[in-house]
């Protein structure tokens, strides 16, 4: 008979599935307890990297895991245990801890493993199905990501088992992310590239200073200010004191509302008599997306980076984010 290739028969398959793993994912929350934390303790004391080991399905989950370790705070590395017993051991240093992968906790490359780990004395945390397997019984910790069944309809192939390996690893690693205080700065720093990197850069690395920021003196007249806007192109003016600090900014459109207002008047004024005192700064290590965000909600179009003292160091402005993509 040949199988049913309907519409709703693909979507109930692919229910059953999420279903499936959604099911191992609640049980695997339920199962939590003391040896999580201690597994995070040994991560968080570890002063070499995480080395993690894995083959097969469970090797490319402990890839993933390492990424996402290195890339939220914990050095972390990936040693395939077959490469391992031909040359690769040498990547295990003494100060290391191992994070094993291997559901069914009997995996012959990694059990090839044990002595050497236990020899450089090593400690390891095992994710696995079975705690009472051969790499269990040697671990230091057991962190049980066993399923009732797999997704699969022939229940073989590994797939509630990888999905319950990887939010373990994620949990372990977010765990260790707020146990180290890592910030977003620090994120930025892991993550200079793409699309992610540019909403990360620091105002410093965008604003627009030196003689290309617009600025003029508290005294300044109307022409001289005027003129300053236009020829920056920034459709704004920093105002600063006799020391050099922040007094205000003026901007075209507080320009158009004193021209409605005032009339030919206008240009009488001194800028002191008519900035806003008042402006949103930013700090230079500000990130680009926090920039954007104050933006949206103040439905402005720039900011002034300013340092402790309140001497401006730059403007941000809005098309300076356009050209990162970040909308």
């Amino acid at each position: 008979m040949s199988p049913d290739r309907s519409p709703d028969y693909t979507l109930a398959t692919a229910r059953r599935v999420l279903r499936i793993e959604a099911e191992a994912l609640t049980e695997l929350l339920q199962r939590l307890d003391a040896s999580f934390e201690k597994a995070v303790e040994l991560l968080l004391a570890c002063k070499g990297r995480v080395v993690v080991i894995g083959m097969g399905k469970s090797g490319l989950i402990g890839r993933k895991i390492a990424a996402t370790f290195s890339s939220t705070g914990t050095p972390s590395v990936f040693l395939h245990p077959a490469e391992a017993v031909h040359g690769d051991l040498g990547m295990l240093m003494r100060e290391d801890v191992v994070l094993a992968v291997s559901y069914g906790g009997e995996t012959e490359e990694i059990a090839a493993l044990l002595e050497t780990i236990k020899r450089l004395g090593l400690r390891m945390i095992t994710l696995t199905g079975h705690p009472k397997s051969t790499i269990g019984a040697a671990s230091d910790v057991i962190l049980d990501v066993s399923v009732k069944e797999e997704a699969c309809s022939l229940n073989l192939a590994p797939t509630a088992s990888t999905t319950a390996a990887m939010a373990m690893g994620d949990a372990l690693a977010v765990s260790l992310l707020d146990r180290r205080g890592f910030s977003p700065g620090d994120f930025a720093a892991l993550h200079p590239g793409g699309r992610l990197g540019k909403k990360l850069l620091r105002v410093e690395n965008l604003m627009h200073s030196g003689d290309a920021m617009p600025r003029v003196p508290v005294t300044a007249k109307m022409p001289d200010v005027i003129y300053e806007i236009s020829k920056k192109g920034l459709g704004m003016t920093t105002v600063v004191d006799g020391e050099g600090r922040l007094a205000g900014i003026l901007t075209d459109g507080d320009l158009r509302r004193l021209m409605q207002q005032r009339g030919a008047a206008t240009m009488d004024l001194v800028v002191g008599e008519c900035m806003n005192r008042t402006p949103k700064t930013l700090a230079p290590g500000e990130l680009a997306g926090s920039a954007l965000r104050i933006m949206e909600e103040r439905h402005i179009t720039s900011l002034v980076v300013a340092d402790a003292t309140r001497k401006p160091l730059g403007v941000i402005h809005l098309h300076d984010l356009w050209t990162l993509e970040l909308f």
